[in-house]
């Protein structure tokens, strides 16, 4: 996920037509420098934008933004559009590029139920609506002040569902954004899930979010008169099951990764995960048996939600790392 605006793309710069036959045995390797559309290019180059992101130096768009106004250098001289540079090219940015940077937020909310994390769905307020000075945390330490142009490119890095609770990552930084829900990302996220056992698995869960409500949405998630068991639900839930959600089970034809799943009191399971497939812990819940009747996430990498409370928002600390 990134940020800025991508700039438009030069018209003098056109994908080839891929070589074939003996063309493509015989092509000459591209040269680190000359400006190419492709990811990666002969003798191990790769694009600067996309190479300037592994380096975590930039997302991807804000590096095509830099680089247009001429704010990167490779090797000591300017870079182009769509050049391609090899793993040991040294990659330089001007202090304007650091400037914009350091301007960019990063922002915490402990978000609602009711509140959907992204563009409003179906008449439900998104998250950014809440980014407002009234709603910062009073105990808020850190040194920003509250600015409407940091409500530009601010989105959310990651979601939490309509009916979930918790710590919400919204940020303008394209590192940061790639750090938590980039492809290569594995950080994890602690979620403490309050649930009743029904004793009746739902297999249809595996294969559609939609399942753990048995069709549409009418309501949000409660605790039921019908729910057999709503109080120690540990000491009836089987050993079994608990080990085929720490791992075993499989979401849209997927396996799952391995999961830390244990009990934080005989109502409340605390799940760790390294991947967010939607509605993830709901389905896994309903494949074994269990209801979710309350979610919260507490926890992105190293970040805590700690005393945020509920509808309100601060700034990620310069200190803070995820």
């Amino acid at each position: 996920m990134t940020n800025d605006s991508k700039p438009p793309t030069p018209s003098v710069f056109r994908r080839a037509a891929p070589p074939v036959g003996k063309a493509a045995a015989s092509r000459a390797p591209i040269p680190a420098g000359q400006t190419n559309t492709a990811a990666h290019g002969a003798n191990g180059t790769v694009r600067l934008n996309k190479r300037m992101a592994e380096l975590g130096m930039a997302s991807r768009r804000e590096a095509d933004d830099w680089i247009a106004k001429g704010w990167v250098k490779v090797n000591g001289k300017v870079a182009e559009m769509g050049m391609q540079v090899a793993p040991d090219a040294r990659i330089e940015v001007t202090q304007q590029a650091k400037g914009a940077q350091a301007n960019q937020v990063t922002i915490l909310l402990n978000k609602p139920i009711g509140i959907v994390s992204g563009q409003a769905e179906d008449g439900h307020e998104p998250a950014i609506t809440l980014i407002q000075p009234q709603n910062r945390w009073v105990d808020d330490n850190a040194r920003f002040f509250f600015h409407g142009s940091q409500l530009k490119s601010l989105v959310p890095a990651g979601r939490l569902d309509i009916d979930s609770t918790g710590l919400l990552v919204l940020t303008q930084d394209g590192r940061v954004a790639r750090q938590l829900i980039g492809e290569d990302s594995e950080m994890d996220k602690e979620y403490l899930v309050r649930v009743v056992y029904t004793g009746s698995e739902n297999p249809a869960a595996a294969n559609s979010a939609a399942a753990t409500y048995g069709g549409k949405v009418t309501q949000l998630s409660r605790i039921d008169d019908d729910d057999p068991v709503s109080t120690d639900v540990q000491s009836v839930f089987p050993a079994d099951k608990l080990r085929l959600l720490r791992h075993g089970l499989s979401l849209d034809g997927q396996p799952l990764k391995p999961a830390k799943v244990e009990w934080q009191n005989p109502e409340q399971l605390r799940f760790v995960l390294t991947e967010g497939k939607k509605r993830q812990i709901r389905r896994m819940c309903e494949l074994v048996g269990l209801k979710v009747v309350g979610l919260k996430r507490v926890r992105v990498g190293k970040v805590m939600l700690g005393n945020l409370p509920v509808g309100q928002w601060r700034y990620l600390a310069p200190f803070e790392k995820f």
